[in-house]
């Protein structure tokens, strides 16, 4: 097993990494268009980085509150918005996807938020539900992938 990290992207040469892993993943192997993978919410979130012990970016995620979040959440202040979860292929497995959530999780009760909400792609709701997200409303799509919202609340 890959021994990691997952810390708060503190530094630019972490938030280069974190875009370097969401270009990686979304852009390169799942063809989301570079112009709608980043966005302005990307200057207002939080965002969380895995690294490998030998300092590789592996995945990463994005935290959104308060005003940012209220738009994605049903306008509801105490509810974060995770988004943006990626890991890279090679690093598939070994529980940082997992680990990445649990963070972002940490992160929203840091900040007082009760509950998390995400837009999973379809075939990662399993993923989810085994984290405890429970999904609601209608299937939508974004950037031509099926999504469902997916809510959890904080312990």
């Amino acid at each position: 097993m890959t021994a990691f990290t997952v810390r708060v992207a503190g530094t630019e040469t972490d938030l280069a990494a974190c875009f370097a892993v969401r270009t990686e993943v979304f852009v390169v192997e799942q063809s989301v268009p570079e112009s709608i993978e980043y966005d302005a919410y990307d200057a207002v979130a939080v965002h969380l980085l895995a690294v490998g012990s030998d300092g590789e970016p592996l995945g990463t995620g994005r935290l959104l509150h308060g005003p940012a979040a209220q738009a994605k959440t049903g306008g509801d202040p105490a509810v974060g918005s995770l988004g943006r979860l990626a890991v890279r292929k090679a690093a598939r497995g070994l529980g940082v996807g997992v680990a990445l959530v649990r963070a972002i999780e940490a992160e929203a009760a840091r900040l007082g938020l009760t509950a998390v909400d995400l837009g999973a792609q379809t075939h990662a709701l399993g993923f989810y539900e085994g984290l405890g997200y429970e999904a609601y409303g209608p299937e939508f799509e974004d950037a031509g992938i099926p999504h469902r919202a997916m809510r959890r609340a904080l312990p």
